[in-house]
C-alpha cells in the first residue's frame, strides 16, 4: 500500500563496499542517496564538503540539490570545496567511481571531470516529473546492471537541467559511446541531442540529470516502470545504478 516500505537489502555480500555521499550547503538529496546505497546492499558513508579526507570510501556520489543556493552558476562554487580536490584527484585516473546526480552533474562539469555545461531549462521553468530514459551505455561503473538499449523510469526535477556543449564535443561523446542516458518521450529541458547523462573516457565518472535515488523503494517511487506494470509509487528502476557500482567493486 502507499507509504508502506517493503524495502529489502538486495545482496548482503555487497555490504563491505563503502560509498561516500557528499553534503554541500544546500544539498537536498544526500540522505536519499545514502538510503539508496543501503537498499542496494552497500554501506553509505556521509562526507562533508569541507573535509580533506575521503574516509577510505570505494566510490562517491555527489547528490542533487542547490549547492550554495546556485547563486553563481549551478555547481560552480562547490567545485572549489576541499573535498572536491580529493575526489578530482582520485577520479581523474579512472580508479574512483563517481556519480553526480542533478546538481552533482553540474558540479562534475564545473570541476571538468565531465565536458559540457548545464544551463537553465529552455522553457525557463522548474520541472518535476517521472521521466523515461534509454540506457545507451551499460559498460560504465554505474550502469552494468542494465542491458544496453533498455529503458528505465526515474523522477526528474530541475531548473538548470539543459546539457549544452559545442558540436565537436557532442560528436566526440557520441562517437566514443560516452552518452550514457538519453531522454525518451520528448526532451524535457532542451538538452542537446536529448542527452540525460554522460561519462568520462574511463567510464568511472557518470553525470545524470534525473534522480535514480528516488526510484529505489516500492511505495516511494514513480507510478510507472519501463520494466513492467507496478503498483502506485512502485517503480524501482533506479536501483540498478547503485547495484551496478557495488557489484563492480566487489568483483574487480
Amino acid at each position: 500500500m502507499i507509504g508502506h516500505s517493503n524495502a529489502a537489502v538486495v545482496d548482503s555480500s555487497l555490504s563491505g563496499v563503502r560509498v561516500g555521499v557528499v553534503t554541500f550547503p544546500g544539498s537536498l538529496d544526500d540522505r536519499d542517496a545514502l538510503r539508496a546505497v543501503r537498499l542496494a546492499g552497500g554501506t553509505g558513508v556521509a562526507l562533508w564538503h569541507g573535509d580533506h579526507d575521503l574516509k577510505d570510501v570505494d566510490a562517491v556520489i555527489i547528490p542533487g540539490g542547490f549547492s550554495y543556493g546556485d547563486y553563481l552558476r549551478a555547481g560552480a562554487i562547490s567545485r572549489f570545496a576541499p573535498l572536491m580536490e580529493q575526489i578530482t584527484a582520485a577520479a581523474t585516473g579512472g580508479s574512483l567511481p563517481v556519480l553526480g546526480i542533478c546538481n552533482g552533474f553540474q558540479v562534475l562539469t564545473e570541476a571538468h571531470l565531465l565536458p559540457g555545461s548545464m544551463v537553465k531549462n529552455n522553457h525557463l521553468h522548474f520541472l518535476c516529473k517521472d521521466q523515461r530514459l534509454k540506457v545507451e551505455n551499460s559498460s560504465t561503473a554505474w550502469t552494468s546492471s542494465y542491458a544496453e538499449g533498455s529503458e528505465i523510469v526515474v523522477p526528474l526535477k530541475n531548473q538548470d537541467g539543459q546539457f549544452v556543449a559545442d558540436e565537436r564535443t557532442l560528436d566526440e561523446l557520441e562517437g566514443e559511446g560516452r552518452v550514457v542516458f538519453r531522454y525518451l518521450g520528448g526532451n524535457p529541458n532542451g538538452s542537446r541531442r536529448d542527452i540525460a547523462g554522460i561519462t568520462n573516457e574511463h567510464g568511472n565518472v557518470v553525470g545524470l540529470m534525473p534522480h535514480p535515488e528516488h526510484a529505489v523503494e516500492a511505495g516511494f517511487g514513480p507510478d510507472s516502470s519501463a520494466l513492467g506494470e507496478v503498483e502506485v509509487r512502485g517503480g524501482v528502476d533506479g536501483l540498478g545504478i547503485f547495484t551496478s557500482v557495488l557489484q563492480k567493486l566487489v568483483n574487480k
